[in-house]
């Protein structure tokens, strides 16, 4: 649970936001990217079939997260991959199936996250995630995790195909993204909220190019692993991660 044992009055439905948060999105994101495209690519059952899977399971997960009375970490994190895996197929379908391009597509999804987030705010008068205790908030909260995790894909593959930069330089700008993003934070020189998106934002393109590198030909600058080998490797190190998180937190709660 989010909230300090010492403020355990109040309920948050969000993971805490420390460094295995941002390891285990980053985790997360690289399983949906592989995910997706097994869906759509491995199974061939194309991107359209592939977002109609990956949508219904998004909307069954989120709705048990919504309904929830507490935080459950297999629950939450469950709902991050759901978004990321959809995000995946909502990105490769404005591409590849309408032919919007990845330009295109990410200021389209650019624009429907800012309007998510403007509705937020105006609804709420903030868009703080610690803590996010009502589900008319929590909503908000995962229809911008949407086109957050929409948006990383388009953008990844925009640094990779449009920009030219290739799948390991793409994860590098990220890298730098988030290394700034930091550095602001532990300086304190802009706001947290703002921060906690951007870093949100990016490290979506990080897990999706880093997913790709993973699975793509090695000839195309990736491992090869295929798209089930590699989902099952995150699949594995996500359990393993959390399972540690949830032991060291009732180690921590025994304490008080």
């Amino acid at each position: 649970m989010q909230n300090n044992p010492e403020n355990s009055g109040v309920v948050n439905k969000i993971a805490e936001v420390t460094i295995l948060f941002w390891i285990l999105k980053i985790i997360a994101t690289t399983l949906g990217e592989t995910t997706g495209d097994f869906i759509s690519q491995t199974l061939n059952l194309g991107y359209v079939a592939g977002l109609g899977i990956t949508g219904v399971a998004l909307v069954l997960i989120i709705a048990a997260q919504i309904r929830a009375d507490r935080f459950h970490p297999a629950l939450f994190w469950a709902a991050i991959v759901a978004t990321t895996t959809a995000g995946t197929e909502v990105s490769d379908l404005m591409d590849r199936t309408l032919g919007l391009g990845y330009t295109s597509g990410s200021l389209i999804l650019t624009a429907g996250l800012l309007i998510t987030l403007a509705v937020w705010y105006l609804r709420d008068g903030n868009l703080k995630v610690d803590p996010i205790n009502r589900k008319d908030a929590e909503l908000m909260f995962w229809i911008a995790v949407v086109f957050s995790n929409s948006l990383g894909t388009a953008f990844g593959d925009y640094l990779v195909v449009v920009a030219g930069l290739g799948y390991v330089n793409a994860a590098l700008v990220c890298t730098g993204v988030i290394g700034l993003v930091l550095v602001l934070h532990y300086t304190k020189a802009m706001n947290d909220v703002i921060l906690f998106w951007v870093a949100f934002i990016f490290t979506r393109p990080f897990g999706a190019t880093f997913g790709d590198f993973l699975t793509k030909p090695i000839a195309h600058g990736g491992l090869d692993l295929g798209t089930y080998n590699a989902s099952a490797i995150c699949l594995l190190l996500m359990a393993v991660l959390i399972l540690a998180a949830v032991r060291y937190r009732k180690r921590l709660e025994n304490r008080y």
